[in-house]
């Protein structure tokens, strides 16, 4: 399983690149190998205010519908618009293919996250 070392990683199976005071946000490989064919992503709007913890982003499966969880609060900053027609491209390349960012309001909220190494054990003893 690949688990980048640059990015912070949650339990609902985020992961999080941190560049400057934005968060950009996408689903890890296990969590894409998990949901099967991604096949639409239902995205938040632009500037939406949001709380860590909020549902921000449905994805859904030819097996399942999953929430993706806002890891931070602040505002919606960006939304990757090549999903709306090609939500596959998540399932090709889910550490490339990043979901939203958001402008964060509070970055000591991500102190909390998994390293990769934190994010390997976790999965090790999920199974």
């Amino acid at each position: 399983m690949n688990v980048p070392e640059n990015l912070k990683y949650t339990e609902s199976h985020e992961w999080i690149r941190v560049e400057g005071d934005v968060a950009v946000i996408g689903i890890t490989d296990y969590a894409q190998d998990a949901l099967g064919d991604i096949v639409y992503v239902e995205m938040p709007d632009a500037d939406l205010a949001v709380t860590k913890g909020d549902e921000a982003v449905n994805i859904e499966s030819v097996k399942v519908a999953e929430a993706v969880y806002a890891p931070v609060s602040g505002s919606v900053k960006d939304i990757n618009d090549d999903l709306e027609n090609t939500p596959e491209l998540i399932n090709k390349d889910a550490y490339g293919t990043y979901i939203y960012s958001i402008a964060m309001s509070n970055p000591s909220e991500l102190d909390g996250y998994m390293d990769a190494a934190g994010y390997k054990a976790f999965l090790e003893a999920q199974d």
